[in-house]
């Protein structure tokens, strides 16, 4: 199985940056899917973005193109979402997410198996 751990949010004003990591421990040699998805207080739980661990294909939540990256670091087995351009409505607790194999539907919640137990971003106007 695979442990996740999300760190690097916090407060920032709107148009401010921050970059989020996962740290992942305990994979195989399968290749996964990694993601980062969000949710605020009485709101659904949503995709934000997604990569995959052997080539590096990303998806991306139409609202956040352009702002949003997701990356990743193999040696490190770490994922980053770097946050630009950051609205109030980025608000949410960011949590990092995986599943073994690729091409399944990046953007539902429910082809993850694995999850961290998520970091707090707040963008205030």
């Amino acid at each position: 199985q695979v442990q996740l751990v999300e760190s690097g949010g916090g407060l920032v004003q709107t148009g401010g940056s921050l970059r989020l990591s996962c740290a992942a421990s305990g994979r195989t040699s399968s290749d996964y899917t990694m993601g980062w998805f969000r949710q605020a207080p009485g709101k659904d739980r949503e995709f934000v973005a997604a990569i995959t661990w052997s080539l590096g294909w990303t998806y991306y939540r139409d609202a956040v193109k352009g702002r949003f990256t997701i990356s990743r670091d193999n040696a490190k087995n770490t994922v980053y979402l770097q946050l630009n351009s950051l609205k109030p409505e980025d608000t949410a607790v960011y949590l990092c997410a995986a599943y073994e194999g690729t091409g399944r539907a990046v953007q539902s919640p429910y082809q993850y198996e694995y999850w961290g137990q998520g970091t707090q971003v707040t963008v205030s106007s």
